[in-house]
């Protein structure tokens, strides 16, 4: 197995004002790191299932994924600002630094917080909930890891997400 390596995220996390559930991954992926954005990694299911509930198209770059995200009312971010992590090991992680999730709910209108698999929950309650005060609601994660999960699945799953929005 390889060695541990510091990370700090690169990447803000996407959100407006108008954002009303806030999404959250533990950190990125290193395809996610190479692309310096959210689900990077072609097998993730993320976007299929974001772009399935909201009944839009598949994004492919960018700007479009951050389209689909605000105009939808979803902010998206990861509960680690930087960590120790073995390549894409969520189960890796050590000497965490949480995200500054306090100030991202102060500049928007984010009432939900959903967590993309049991490890960002985790992360989340043991050093964001006594900040923020808001429960995190765990999802079935989008990685391509939880083969236990169809996309049929996962999208039923995450069907929730839009009673919020």
């Amino acid at each position: 197995m390889s060695d541990y390596e510091s990370h700090t995220h690169e990447f803000e996390p996407v959100y407006n004002r108008n954002s009303r559930v806030l999404i959250l991954g533990t950190f990125p992926s290193v395809k996610s790191r190479e692309q310096h954005f959210y689900y990077g990694h072609p097998q993730n299911r993320f976007w299929k299932v974001i772009a399935a509930l909201t009944n839009a198209p598949v994004p492919a770059s960018i700007p479009e994924k951050k389209e689909l995200l605000l105009s939808n009312g979803i902010a998206v971010w990861d509960v680690i600002a930087s960590c120790d992590i073995i390549g894409s090991s969520d189960t890796s992680i050590k000497n965490v630094i949480p995200a500054d999730i306090p100030a991202v709910l102060s500049n928007s209108s984010i009432k939900q917080i959903y967590g993309n698999g049991a490890k960002a929950c985790q992360l989340y309650d043991k050093y964001l909930l006594p900040k923020t005060n808001l429960p995190i609601q765990k999802l079935p994660s989008t990685s391509p890891a939880n083969a236990a999960f169809s996309l049929e699945k996962l999208i039923e799953s995450w069907q929730v997400i839009v009673t919020p929005l």
